[in-house]
């Protein structure tokens, strides 16, 4: 069996989460399923799911198909704004455990604070509770602004674990990133390659860079979000794509290299979806 090859973060409420894993939105439960089992076949320890993506029972059978043991795997997944609340939170994981057809989620998140409705504390309430009932090993967020992170902690007295959010070198989100790491609570990027477009890995900076390296231009974006700390997710059912998009660990970029790239950022919250906006 292939040995992980990804490094842990220690989250603060003691689990070990792997610092890079596989995204699994768009792919239905087929195609996660076989993208599960591959990357896991591939070293991978860190899946990452969500109810809204409706391929949580794919995601379990890949996992129980990989043949490693649960307890060597992290899985992420994350609930919605109809379960926000703390009896709706309970649900939201017994339906995800079942789904993914296991006992404990080693990490919840609230997919979006959807503020409209005002009840993402509520949420993150009963994410405490099963916390700790220790049904969850780690609990966290989506998408939360400091604002909203703020008022979680200063409703329940809980740090979050981590906050899952829209980033990529366009989009550095240096504030949010200072703020998350002064409370202690774990930057994990989505869409850490630019999402569905490929401008970014046509980027001239990129290229160069990766030419140099004789590295792909998705290795190069995935090392730079290594190098500023980072957890992420990228996803891909491609088997060769899953084995390069890992093979990050034995090498770095320099100083002058991340500079660079960081300076793509078209500044601010440009390009960010809005969360008080946008949410399900």
């Amino acid at each position: 069996m292939t040995q992980p090859l990804a490094p842990t973060v220690a989250l603060k409420n003691g689990a070990q989460m792997p610092r890079l894993g596989l995204g699994t939105w768009p792919l239905d439960d087929a195609e996660a399923e076989q993208a599960v089992a591959t990357a896991i076949g591939s070293g991978y320890r860190l899946i990452d799911t969500a109810f809204n993506y409706g391929n949580e029972t794919g995601v379990g059978r890949g996992m129980k198909a990989s043949g490693v043991p649960r307890d060597e795997l992290f899985v992420t997944t994350k609930l919605n704004k109809e379960d926000h609340g703390v009896d709706e939170a309970q649900r939201a994981f017994e339906r995800s455990a079942g789904k993914l057809d296991v006992d404990t989620i080693d990490l919840l998140l609230i997919h979006w604070p959807n503020p409209q409705q005002d009840r993402y504390v509520d949420a993150y309430r009963g994410l405490v509770k099963l916390l700790e009932d220790g049904r969850v090993k780690a609990i966290g967020l989506s998408n939360f602004k400091p604002a909203h992170v703020d008022r979680v902690i200063a409703e329940t007295g809980v740090v979050p674990d981590v906050n899952q959010i829209e980033l990529d070198p366009t989009k550095t989100r240096a504030e949010v990133r200072t703020y998350l790491a002064e409370q202690g609570i774990v930057c994990e990027s989505w869409s850490p390659l630019g999402g569905r477009s490929d401008d970014l890995r046509h980027d001239a900076t990129i290229t160069r860079i990766a030419e140099a390296r004789g590295k792909t231009p998705a290795q190069i974006v995935l090392r730079w979000h290594m190098e500023l700390g980072l957890v992420t997710v990228p996803k891909s059912a491609d088997p060769q794509r899953q084995r390069e998009n890992l093979a990050l660990f034995d090498w770095s970029l320099t100083a002058d290299e991340v500079a660079a790239i960081t300076a793509l950022d078209q500044g601010g919250d440009v390009g960010v979806t809005d969360s008080e906006e946008f949410g399900h």
